[in-house]
């Protein structure tokens, strides 16, 4: 059973149970149906009170998010204002990461985001950690939180915290500006937190020497002979090898023309194959005499080099996570980064410290990935995404302190839409140029 009847299975057995709770009535007082999403939620929330004790540090710690939620919130929408211009001079193609599906966080759906359980575990984490900021920082201005939950559609999807409408309604200032901000500001934090984690840890993995083969060239001996990719070389003509060193030795003393006995395992199975040399194509290195057998070989080495040049960049590192690894996932190149993501055949070129190593790994990048995503995304000052609630709140208290009330509303209203058009353009771009190309072709 692959994974698509199992997911075909899970969608039929939530339909089932949730025709039949609503049908019957269930648990009225903790269950809710949005459409197809049923949520669950609970008013035992007192424990959100707890958080008053560190009311101090807490406002402390949101006043200072409110800041870097500005910062972020200025460099999304600066993002925006220069991409924009760039996508109506070079559109590229509606493909990679500019496919519409790929837009979509969407496990499954977007080609990057594996359907796995570190993906799921993360985003769940990355919600529940949004929603418990708003709801603490709620509490710790005073404002009540009515209930919580989990949102679930086959799996589970989403959280949410209710805040009190009044008692957000009556707030003003600060204090509503840091509860808006807080599920940023957690996000962020913990998304840095989470990289971190990650670029420690993957340091800890050690490169070994085996002589993986990720790959064939197409028409050249290794091909011809049918070697498949990601097996592991053990002896070239009887002679036991285990290093890429030591077969470019063996390889060094052949020539065009010669035929040699390669032995292989893949998956635990042993096989023989007999390759006839070529020479060494011009692109890669035409001037060598040796025998060539037409593989390339997986470096871990190499890949923990690129990966530590990466972690040096220093907080630039996680903005550059969030698009390179994905969309090299997109185009097939997994050999730099994939490792990264999820489990890979690359992974048996690694030694784990230890059990669960690498699913570890894979957790904290995709909890970092979503909770960096979720929080530049939110701080986008659109209504009514967190960061335009934060800048409708702000430029409503500038205006009421200068008698000016009566224009906060145009302004907060021409702020979010002139974003909003940004956004909107730099999705649909490619999508609209490769229809209108489309269309002039077939005219």
């Amino acid at each position: 059973m692959n994974w698509l009847q199992i997911l075909l299975l899970l969608v039929a057995a939530y339909l089932l149970i949730a025709y039949y709770i609503r049908e019957r009535g269930l648990f009225k007082d903790h269950v809710m149906f949005f459409g197809p999403i049923l949520a669950i939620k609970t008013e035992r929330v007192g424990f959100f009170d707890w958080f008053q004790k560190f009311r101090t540090i807490l406002r402390a710690y949101a006043t200072l998010g409110v800041l870097l939620v500005v910062v972020v919130s200025a460099f999304m929408t600066l993002a925006l204002l220069v991409a924009v211009p760039q996508l109506l001079v070079h559109t590229p193609e509606p493909t990679g990461i500019y496919d519409p599906r790929n837009l979509l966080a969407i496990p499954g759906v977007n080609q990057a985001i594996p359907i796995t359980a570190a993906v799921f575990l993360g985003l769940l984490l990355t919600i529940v950690i949004h929603e418990f900021g708003h709801a603490i920082l709620a509490r710790v201005e005073d404002m009540r939180v009515k209930s919580m939950g989990l949102l679930i559609a086959v799996v589970p999807i989403g959280a949410f915290v209710e805040p009190d409408e009044e008692d957000v309604e009556a707030a003003k200032g600060m204090p509503k500006i840091r509860m808006f901000g807080a599920g940023i500001t957690n996000n962020i934090v913990f998304g840095l937190a989470c990289f971190a984690a990650m670029f420690l840890l993957f340091g800890m993995a050690t490169p070994l020497a085996v002589p993986l083969v990720q790959g064939v060239y197409q028409d050249y001996p290794a091909a011809d002979a049918g070697l498949p990719g990601y097996s592991v070389i053990t002896s070239i003509n009887g002679v036991p090898v285990a290093s890429q060193e030591e077969i470019a030795a063996i390889m060094d003393g052949t020539r065009s023309g010669e035929t040699v006995t390669l032995t292989a395992t893949k998956d635990g199975v042993e096989s023989t194959y007999t390759l006839t040399l070529s020479g060494w194509p011009e692109e890669l290195d035409g001037d060598r005499d040796s025998g060539f057998m037409g593989v390339y070989y997986y470096s871990a080495p190499a890949v923990k080099e690129h990966i530590g040049k990466i972690a040096d960049l220093g907080l630039l590192a996680p903005l550059y996570l969030t698009i390179a690894p994905i969309d090299a996932f997109i185009q097939g190149n997994t050999q730099q980064l994939g490792i990264l993501l999820t489990d890979t055949p690359e992974q048996m070129a690694w030694e784990e410290p230890f059990p669960l190593f690498w699913g570890t790994v894979h957790l904290l990048f995709w909890t970092g990935w979503f909770n960096l995503l979720v929080g530049m995304f939110n701080a986008i000052p659109i209504v009514p995404l967190d960061g335009g609630y934060m800048m409708k709140e702000g430029v409503e208290r500038f205006f009421e302190r200068r008698g000016w009330s009566q224009y906060a509303q145009r302004v907060v209203a021409s702020i979010s839409g002139f974003v909003t058009v940004l956004l909107i353009l730099l999705i649909t771009m490619p999508m609209i140029v490769a229809a209108l190309r489309f269309v002039l072709a077939m005219g």
